[in-house]
């Protein structure tokens, strides 16, 4: 519970078992100035593992999902539907390349009235070689497409990020795979949504390549499922449900 919000956390996780436990003990370590714990449930979803994330998970004391369909989105959804009911949900990769505690930063922008934080890797700080150089360039050109089309600075798609439950069910989310986190702040743009950017660190993973910036094979998926959702988003039906803040005035 932060601030009489209660808190879930969802990681999508695949083969993370020198990772996801490191991770889901410092979510539940997240204490209150009173010494409550912050984060009231955690759902890990086990998206195709073939090594031990699943058991490390539920040993640190997560709740754990097993979807077999690769997908980071789906990965997402299937841990949603898993998760207890909650008033702010956050999002956070199972690799230990964030540092959790900054989550305080995030829930605090929801507390404050944002519908959905964004946790910028560009506006925090960021180690050499967190992000390879086709990741760095992909942010750019998705933050220039979305200046362009909607008028709106985004800095970072970053998947460390939080929006309040109510917000995510409006912005009905449907990407399975890389187009997830692009959809999710497009959405909220096009439903004038509050949306804050806070900056966030990021480090280099220690154990293991990066499903996207670590292979080809990620970088063109993560490229064309961006690119798409972006195109696609482009021509959709909005209805302005809500009302509009600037996040520039947001920012730290």
């Amino acid at each position: 519970m932060y601030k009489n919000l209660s808190v879930g956390a969802v990681i999508p996780a695949c083969n993370e078992e020198d990772n996801i436990g490191p991770v889901v003990t410092a979510l539940l370590d997240l204490r209150s100035n009173t010494g409550h714990r912050i984060i009231d449930d955690i759902v890990v979803c086990d998206n195709g593992s073939t090594d031990a994330t699943a058991q490390r998970a539920r040993e640190a004391g997560a709740h754990v999902v097993v979807e077999e369909t690769p997908g980071y989105g789906r990965a997402c959804l299937t841990a949603i539907a898993a998760l207890r009911r909650v008033d702010v949900i956050l999002f956070v990769d199972g690799d230990q390349s964030f540092e959790v505690r900054q989550a305080l930063d995030l829930l605090a922008s929801i507390a404050n009235g944002a519908d959905l934080v964004i946790g910028s890797r560009t506006l925090g700080r960021m180690e050499p070689g967190a992000l390879s150089v086709p990741q760095i360039a992909g942010n750019r050109v998705a933050g220039l497409l979305i200046r362009l089309l909607w008028g709106r600075v985004v800095t970072d798609l970053g998947p460390f990020r939080a929006v309040r439950a109510t917000a995510l069910k409006r912005l009905d989310m449907r990407d399975t795979a890389y187009g997830w986190t692009v959809e999710m702040q497009v959405k909220a743009i096009q439903w004038n949504m509050r949306i804050v950017e806070t900056p966030v660190n990021t480090f280099r993973r220690r154990f293991g390549i990066s499903k996207v910036g670590g292979t080809l094979k990620g970088v063109i998926g993560a490229s064309i499922g961006i690119l798409g959702m972006i195109t696609r988003l482009r021509y959709r039906r909005t209805d302005p449900g809500m009302t509009c803040d600037n996040k520039e005035e947001e920012r730290p």
